[in-house]
């Protein structure tokens, strides 16, 4: 295993396990992840949403193919967390001392550079839509 298997796995491995172990709080409807999807005024599909696309997100990031299109998802949802804290929940939520924030970040970072790592998913899909000359409109 060359370092950049290494490196990838780490950082979608992290993401993963971050995304994933969220899901218990959303999904068992816990008085904090309740509360924060309440000042959010999207309780609780806001919270069941969230969860389902970090699911899919974490097994995505998993699977090497698919790890491209896990990270995007994790990207756009990190962005809306991150954007959460700052404009409505605050960077601490309910005394964590800015934890979830942190792990948001953290979750974001990871997911940027997997993208760029497998930008190449990306590209695979484009090329197959991508119109040849003589082709019939």
């Amino acid at each position: 295993m060359n370092i950049k298997n290494i490196i990838s796995w780490i950082l979608r491995g992290l993401a993963a396990l971050i995304l994933l172990q969220t899901l218990y709080f959303k999904f068992t409807a816990h008085p904090e992840s309740v509360a924060i999807f309440t000042k959010l005024g999207i309780e609780p599909w806001g919270r069941i949403g969230t969860g389902c696309v970090e699911l899919i997100a974490g097994i995505l990031l998993l699977i090497p193919a698919t790890a491209f299109w896990g990270a995007i998802l994790g990207i756009g949802t990190m962005f809306g967390a991150i954007a959460a804290h700052l404009f409505v929940i605050g960077i601490q939520s309910a005394g964590d001392g800015g934890q979830l924030f942190v792990y948001a970040n953290i979750v974001l970072v990871c997911c940027c550079i997997t993208a760029w790592m497998y930008r190449a998913q990306l590209v695979a899909v484009l090329h197959r839509f991508r119109k040849h000359p003589g082709d019939i409109a």
